[in-house]
């Protein structure tokens, strides 16, 4: 089986850093987020910011402000290497368990506001009763009930997927 050229690596390399970007746009990376996540993972090396911006053809500024983004999700964290001045990078190993755990937090603090607001509107709707007709407070007030019920069915998942 003949060896592949430095160009077939790069084109299956690219076609890797595209395909599982995409999936991590799926949970609400932008493009360039999941492009640098993904290349930090696949690359498996601390990395400068100097570096990821060689690596995509990005500005070094979009690679501070995406780096960024990825730390505060605790989805790469700043690692230090002895001899090297500038801040270094790298993707989480972990990646199921870790992308799983903070998006399903997030998941679940957006269920829970979505739910409270439900639940004020719901008040909000009862207080008024007397001044809606009956026809039109009955078929809203159902419809909310459903929609809460949703969001809790959504928030029992969400726990359930996250151990709690």
């Amino acid at each position: 089986m003949p060896a592949t050229n430095k160009g077939d690596y790069e084109q299956f390399l690219n076609q890797v850093i595209t395909e599982f970007s995409k999936t991590l746009e799926m949970f609400g990376l932008s493009a360039t987020e999941a492009r640098l996540f993904v290349t930090l993972y696949i690359k498996n090396k601390p990395m400068t910011l100097d570096e990821m911006s060689e690596a995509l053809g990005k500005s070094k500024t979009s690679m501070s402000n995406g780096i960024r983004s990825l730390v505060d999700l605790n989805l790469v964290e700043r690692v230090w290497k002895k001899g090297v001045r500038k801040d270094l990078y790298q993707a989480e190993e972990r990646l199921f368990r870790k992308f799983m755990m903070t998006y399903i937090q997030k998941w679940l603090d957006s269920v829970d506001s979505h739910k409270q607001a439900l639940y004020q509107i719901e008040q909000e709707l009862n207080a008024k009763r007397t001044s809606l007709e009956d026809q039109d407070y009955h078929q809203l007030n159902s419809r909310i009930q459903k929609i809460i019920r949703f969001h809790q069915l959504l928030e029992e998942a969400f726990k359930r997927m996250n151990g709690n």
